[in-house]
């Protein structure tokens, strides 16, 4: 029997996967999509805030703020083109205390640099947007939304399809072995041929890339962020988007309030250290994975100099108390009997050995032109809003070919 081949097989069934598939498919080369679960989006992409990010948070000049940017842009005329749920909702980025006030200028500069629209508010200004807010400052970011991944996922899944791609689920990618010419993606369903692999396996990115003997310099570190859903009183307190000053020693936002696109509100996430890789729920637990992460260098690292953040992340975990009094930080009216479990994802963090948290998107090339294989080894927040340009910018990489935004 023939071994199926492609031009291109992309490891991973989430958004970014998708949406390189997406961007090969365009250039009329053969592509395939192997996804180790039965259904696409199944993890980071389906199990997020759902928000379109603006990209006001990230350095200048890096991927995520050339990226988030225009990415911010084309998810709106992506959703409208395919009649996918959505909304531009702005949001408010509130300071609740005096020194905060120089990390919301460091935010309002780069957001400046990223041409990302934004607006320095008082307390009136911020009031008028959200009436039940309580800040000494905000800013106030038009441009970011609010929409469903999933199904944008699913739709781009349909678009590959269309465009003569496969998309092969329920099969757990196992070695790839590289040759002269092509490359091989063995799986527990059979092998498929690749003249050039992409890994976008999320969760599992680093050990496909120890799969395909490379050394990925990371590790995927996961953390649980667990949401809280509003009750209808609560929920009366938020028009759209409501978020805190992230702290700048953690690539994470913060708890947030995000009225969702199917109108109900939701406070979070958290950041706590996940018992697996897919643990999703503290009684989610694998031991050899548990212990891998924990005796991992960086780990130790992290744990070393932050285990006071660590623990008060565990605490809003395992106390509504604790989380309500996060959020009522912002939103004062807020009270613990008006919270209820809404869900968790896991974010793949990539950790470098010295504790270092990877910021930005992270690509690592073994080789190039027939033969190779790219690795996406961190692509956490905005990578789904960052999907569609994420997907062009692999293609420029594997081909040398640019292509132009689908709403150029």
């Amino acid at each position: 029997m023939t071994t199926p081949s492609f031009d291109v097989v992309v490891v991973g069934g989430g958004i970014v996967g998708l949406a390189t598939a997406h961007a090969v498919a365009r250039t009329g080369r053969s592509v395939a999509v192997v996804e180790r679960e039965q259904q696409l989006a199944r993890h980071q992409t389906g199990n997020n805030s759902n928000v379109i990010h603006s990209g006001l948070y990230y350095a200048p000049g890096g991927f995520k703020a050339r990226l988030a940017v225009s990415g911010c842009a084309e998810t709106v005329a992506f959703c409208r083109e395919h009649d996918l749920p959505h909304e531009v909702t702005g949001k408010l980025v509130v300071a609740t205390d005096p020194e905060e006030l120089p990390r919301m200028a460091e935010l309002k500069r780069r957001g400046d640099a990223n041409g990302v629209e934004n607006h320095e508010l008082d307390q009136a200004g911020m009031r008028e947007h959200e009436p039940h807010v309580r800040g000494i400052a905000a800013l106030y970011v038009p441009s970011t939304g609010i929409t469903d991944y999933r199904a944008i996922a699913e739709k781009i899944g349909e678009l590959v399809a269309k465009e003569g791609g496969e998309i092969h689920l329920g099969r757990a990618v196992t070695q790839i072995a590289r040759r002269a010419s092509d490359v091989v993606v063995r799986t527990d369903a059979g092998d498929l041929l690749g003249k050039q692999v992409v890994v976008c396996a999320g969760l599992r990115c680093d050990e496909v890339a120890k799969a395909a003997g490379a050394d990925p310099g990371i590790r995927i570190i996961p953390f649980r962020g667990e949401y809280s859903g509003f009750s209808e009183r609560a929920a009366g307190m938020v028009k759209g988007l409501i978020y805190p000053v992230p702290d700048p020693a953690f690539p994470f936002l913060g708890v947030h309030a995000t009225r969702g696109i199917d109108g109900h509100v939701h406070a979070g996430p958290n950041a706590v250290l996940a018992l697996a890789r897919e643990g999703y729920s503290w009684g989610t637990i694998k031991p050899k994975e548990f212990l891998e992460t924990i005796t991992y260098p960086g780990m130790l690292r992290i744990a070393k100099q932050h285990w006071r953040y660590g623990f008060g992340e565990m605490h809003r975990s395992l106390s509504k108390k604790a989380m309500v009094k996060q959020i009522q930080r912002m939103l004062p009216d807020v009270r613990a009997e008006d919270l209820h479990p809404a869900g968790a994802g896991v974010r793949a963090q990539a950790v470098k050995r010295d504790g270092t948290l990877v910021d930005d998107f992270l690509f690592v090339d073994q080789g190039s032109g027939p033969g190779s294989v790219l690795h996406v080894l961190n692509a956490p927040s905005p990578a789904a809003t960052a999907a569609l340009p994420i997907g062009r910018e692999i293609l420029e990489r594997l081909t040398g070919e640019k292509l132009s935004p689908l709403t150029a």
